[in-house]
């Protein structure tokens, strides 16, 4: 019997030889082969890491399912038994390390991995589960008019944000909907510990004024002298800054706490070449240099991350370390649970 296929071949090419039918087959077959990508990734980025992968890469098509990151992580979770992903490009450690928790993902060496800085590895052996890509931390956005107007103090530490002088003038984002208030808190308890952690939020809530749903938006108000100090991430208010908004950035001295976007392979893949060299990819020097777009702390030693104008130095130095991205993960609901116990009173209306 003579294939579907080939017969089709047949008639479009008529009287061709056996051997250009055969060229015309294989070229068929070498259609590029799909691998679903899921991502927390922002959707200005997909395009930009798609055209890349896939000039490197033509053997295969990237199918992108994009949520948040909640999202992305109950949907791997939900998915055990029969997963859809192939690979995961683009989702907090601390999100990851629950699908690893739960034996949802492959042990898989990246190529360029020995260049990958080891605060950005999977170090329980030499065979990682997930390899970080890109991280952000938290920072002050500090707002310097206020200063003179209001006789509000410069914070030169997180510690400095207890004092009398700042009742009311602060403004953070809520742990349980934005991943940025949550590196704050998971950052305070690893870094003043588990009594400390919880003291100092105490003392901080009697002067926060608000929580709002987004690190940016903390920044915001500091921008428009809502309050004089929002508890961010630091590019948000180097971006206002450079568009004429008198706000600083300050790096607390006592260390920042972070999380990194990171890249796994999902046990079961469907379509496990293309998940190997998605994750090949995001290791890569050239994916970091893409990742600087948007992030200013790199997972690649042999990169060295460029930064916008008025951008404060020793932010990467300044990390805490070791963050515990796995205690973290395992624990992140009750430390939500305990944060709402504590200081929902004060959380902003959703938008």
């Amino acid at each position: 019997m003579i294939s579907t296929k080939r017969t089709a071949l047949q008639l479009l090419c008529g009287g061709c030889s056996v051997a250009a039918l055969l060229a015309a087959s294989a070229a068929l077959a070498a259609d590029p082969q799909k691998v679903v990508v899921y991502t927390a990734l922002q959707a200005e980025q997909l395009p930009v890491y798609e055209k890349a992968f896939e000039a490197k890469y033509p053997k295969f098509d990237i199918e992108w399912v994009r949520g948040t990151p909640a999202e992305i992580t109950a949907k791997l979770l939900a998915e055990k038994g029969d997963p859809q992903a192939d690979v995961v490009w683009g989702l907090g450690a601390s999100y990851l390390m629950q699908a690893d928790k739960n034996g949802q993902l492959e042990h898989y060496r990246p190529q360029g991995f020995d260049q990958i800085k080891d605060a950005f590895k999977d170090r329980r052996t030499g065979w990682p589960v997930w390899v970080g890509m890109d991280a952000w931390a938290n920072a002050i956005c500090f707002n310097t008019q206020l200063t003179a107007e209001h006789k509000i103090p410069k914070p030169a530490g997180w510690k400095d944000l207890v004092e009398p002088a700042y009742k009311g003038q602060i403004v953070m984002p809520n742990p349980s909907s934005s991943d940025t208030g949550f590196a704050s808190v998971a950052g305070w308890i690893q870094t003043f510990g588990e009594t400390g952690g919880w003291d100092y939020m105490d003392l901080l809530h009697e002067n926060v004024s608000s929580y709002l749903h987004s690190g940016a938006k903390s920044c915001a108000a500091v921008a428009t002298g809502d309050a004089a100090v929002g508890i961010s991430f630091g590019y948000a208010g180097v971006k206002l800054a450079n568009n004429g908004s008198p706000i600083e950035v300050i790096f607390p001295k006592e260390g920042l706490g972070w999380e990194m976007e990171a890249t796994a392979v999902v046990k079961g893949a469907k379509h496990l070449q293309g998940a190997q060299a998605v994750a090949d990819f995001s290791a890569s020097a050239e994916a970091n240099t893409l990742y600087n777009s948007y992030y200013q702390i790199l997972a690649r030693k042999d990169v060295a991350a460029t930064l916008p104008d008025n951008y404060p130095a020793g932010e990467e130095e300044a990390l805490i370390d070791p963050n515990n991205f796995e205690a973290v993960a395992a624990r992140r609901q009750q430390i939500l649970d305990e944060w709402e116990k504590r200081y929902s009173g004060k959380n902003a209306p959703k938008s």
